[in-house]
């Protein structure tokens, strides 16, 4: 699945903020995480527990890894719940 995109369209931090997902911040890529349609798969914690670890604050850290892995593992995420912007 590529996570930078809804229904082939790229993706905007606009809609993505409209459609309830909130916004982790990183240095070239910023993850948006939308907990309402998230399956808890763990496909996130399992690819990178630096960057995505559900037991601190914020669970979603962009820049605990290079920007490329960050992007890999997000686009693993079955649900959609997680999508990213590159910088």
């Amino acid at each position: 699945m590529d996570a930078s995109k809804f229904d082939q369209e790229p993706v905007t931090e606009e809609s993505l903020l409209e459609n309830g997902y909130r916004k982790y911040v990183g240095k070239d890529v910023d993850i948006y995480y939308n907990k309402d349609i998230c399956a808890h798969i763990g496909n996130c914690v399992r690819g990178n527990p630096e960057i995505f670890e559900v037991g601190r604050r914020p669970w979603i850290i962009a820049d605990n890894g290079p920007a490329e892995n960050a992007v890999q593992v997000v686009n693993t995420c079955p649900s959609g719940a997680l999508k990213y912007i590159r910088k």
